[in-house]
């Protein structure tokens, strides 16, 4: 765990997406609150103010060429990429800033800006799954994993889409300052507790439309926010205020699922992650929420037909220490 002031700088542009530049500083101001010193500075290539995809200013407070020696470069992604080629000035600011960074990191189509300075190269990354194509296609040394969350090839992340950029900044306050720290941060925001890196872009609670119910709705963000929390039929309606024939109905007519079953289909989903990231099979059954390794063996078999065991030999992490 790291100790002292942590340095993170956020290079924004002209059309970069505001939840790609918020949703990892909101990660490390709440961080913050349990201990940690990040301290976010906003960097444009010459200094001046930009305006996001959706019209809004960005204020920020100065110039790639000034910055100081950052711990960690944030390079976030924006709708006018992969549409035109990254800017000279941007690569080049980037190219500048990761050279003097401890670790680069990006959200989305920010992988096409650090392709262009060829940090990509020779390295497994990951971008939004309608645009990874494309990015394997401009930058063919790089391996792209187009189903990842997100992917660390020694000091350089790459990630998925938008609120993938927030999975990615929980995965850095756990390098940081361990899994306690980013499981409480994870709690505070009220997002998806241990989405790992492995982890597909296209996942349970990702799959399926919204359900329409507002009740329903609630107990969906309860569960995913934490999973290994007390979700039994009885336990869920209470929270609900509804009996447990209504939420019955109500899981079965707009999730064609029973409250059990989805439960358990979250569960799986993150302990495949947790299996992913290396974590062994029991372990994953407890941080997961299952209640015993068996039954996490069991539904493993009804699903694919595979051991976890077997499961975590044949897909390798999305993740990889850096090289000694």
């Amino acid at each position: 765990m790291s100790s002292g002031p942590h340095r993170v700088a956020i290079l924004v542009y002209d059309g970069v997406k505001m939840l790609d530049v918020a949703g990892p500083a909101e990660v490390f101001g709440e961080a913050n609150l349990l201990g940690a010193d990040y301290r976010i500075t906003l960097l444009s290539t010459t200094g001046a103010h930009v305006t996001s995809s959706i019209g809004m200013r960005i204020a920020v407070d100065g110039s790639a060429a000034t910055q100081a020696d950052a711990d960690t470069l944030l390079v976030p992604g924006g709708d006018i990429y992969p549409r035109t080629p990254v800017t000279r000035d941007l690569a080049e600011a980037t190219g500048n800033l990761a050279a003097r960074a401890g670790r680069v990191a990006s959200v989305c189509s920010g992988a096409f800006v650090l392709g262009a300075t060829g940090l990509l190269d020779g390295r497994r990354a990951t971008t939004h799954w309608k645009i990874a194509d494309e990015l394997a296609s401009r930058h063919p040394k790089a391996r792209v994993e187009p189903d990842a969350i997100y992917v660390r090839d020694g000091t350089i992340y790459t990630s998925a889409g938008v609120t993938a950029g927030i999975d990615l900044a929980l995965a850095l306050v756990e390098e940081d300052h361990g899994p306690e720290t980013s499981r409480e941060v994870a709690r505070s925001l009220v997002v998806y507790l241990q989405r790992a890196g492995g982890q597909s872009q296209f996942s349970a609670p990702l799959r399926g439309s919204p359900p329409r119910s507002p009740a329903l709705r609630r107990i969906v963000d309860l569960v995913t926010a934490d999973p290994s929390d007390d979700y039994s039929l009885a336990r869920i309606a209470g929270r609900l205020n509804v009996s447990t024939r209504h939420l019955t109905r109500l899981f079965r007519e707009e999730l064609g699922t029973t409250p059990a079953r989805y439960v358990e289909s979250i569960r799986f989903d993150i302990a495949k992650s947790l299996l992913d990231q290396g974590h062994t099979a029991t372990q994953a059954a407890a941080m997961a929420g299952f209640p015993s390794y068996e039954s996490l063996r069991r539904v493993f078999g009804r699903e694919l037909s595979i051991s976890p065991a077997a499961y975590q030999r044949r897909f390798a992490t999305a993740r990889r220490e850096p090289a000694e």
